[in-house]
């Protein structure tokens, strides 16, 4: 049978047609069977992020028909987990629980991608930084700790979770503030050890999650000398802001969120998004966060890539004035 020129047009835009709906069929049937295995969330950092991450896991698995299972990945100020979510395939079988550490790795220059190599799920939370030195070290105060420092001839030791974090970041932006920034050497510790480090009398200072701290202030081993907002938190209501003690207009805090490798479909990112969601709208995660000493700071998707965009320019030249961007 021969056909026409106008026939074989017809059948050649028919026949790509039917594929075209026949491919977008099958993507929108996997999306709508997602998730038919685990979801693996990624957790950047051990202390309150691994505890808070363990927490959402647990009760996102009771929104899915799959678990979602929290699995450590430390190391290189949050790059590790990074560089390894990013390589996997954008189908929402691999999240990691993000926060400002996206910014700070990159800019830091500790891995070759930016926030833009993933997909916002949802911001779940805030924490605001907090400083804390041992008990007996004879600092009442921040403004003690900036005498003392300057009328010594050793350099002040502060544990950060690692070079290029968050922490990091934060505490060279209070040093920087106090004048104090050249008496400062850094000791990266990892994986939630600051209380650890401190009462061993490694580090002088440490700047990390009020929760890792408040258990041994109310022992009267460590005191809380400051935290890193504007406002003081309801977790720590006695205790004053960095800006009242001295380091004037110091205003740092911490997101932490849901994201998944960029290109992952945007239903199974509303399916993740309404499991988050439902998660932290819990009476047990509303517990946890008034023990732990976190804030519920929800936001959907659109929002909190907005956040993540405008938060991350911030970053960027906050680390190009403190000399710590590459």
């Amino acid at each position: 049978m021969v056909y026409s020129i106008k026939t074989i047009r017809k059948l050649i835009l028919t026949t790509g047609t039917v594929l075209a709906l026949s491919l977008g069929s099958t993507q929108f049937t996997a999306a709508a069977e997602f998730p038919e295995k685990p979801v693996e969330m990624t957790v950047l950092f051990g202390g309150t992020a691994q505890t808070i991450s363990q927490l959402l896991a647990d009760l996102m698995s009771r929104n899915l028909p799959q678990s979602v299972v929290a699995v450590s990945r430390t190391g290189g100020g949050g790059a590790v987990g990074y560089s390894h979510v990013q390589g996997t395939a954008p189908d929402g079988y691999n999240i990691v629980w993000n926060s400002n550490s996206v910014s700070t790795a990159y800019h830091r220059g500790n891995m070759p991608f930016n926030y833009e190599a993933f997909t916002p799920i949802a911001r779940i939370s805030t924490e605001v930084p907090a400083l804390a030195v041992r008990a007996n070290s004879g600092w009442g105060s921040l403004a003690d700790m900036v005498k003392g420092v300057k009328a010594s001839d050793k350099k002040l030791k502060v544990g950060i979770s690692g070079n290029g974090s968050f922490t990091h970041l934060t505490s060279a932006a209070l040093f920087a503030n106090l004048g104090i920034a050249d008496k400062v050497v850094y000791v990266p510790y990892g994986k939630g050890k600051a209380p650890v480090e401190l009462l061993a009398d490694r580090v002088d200072v440490a700047v990390q999650w009020p929760g890792q701290f408040i258990p041994h202030q109310k022992s009267g081993d460590l005191s809380i000398l400051c935290v890193t907002s504007m406002k003081r938190i309801s977790v720590l209501p006695d205790t004053v802001t960095c800006d009242e003690a001295g380091a004037s207009g110091l205003d740092i805090t911490m997101w932490r969120g849901l994201a998944a490798p960029k290109g992952t479909p945007a239903a199974v990112i509303e399916k993740l998004e309404s499991a988050a969601k439902a998660a932290i709208e819990s009476g047990e995660f509303v517990e946890a966060s008034n023990n732990i000493g976190f804030t519920i700071a929800y936001l959907p998707a659109d929002q909190f890539g907005e956040l993540i965009a405008s938060d991350d320019a911030k970053i960027s030249n906050l680390m190009s004035d403190l000399g710590l961007k590459k």
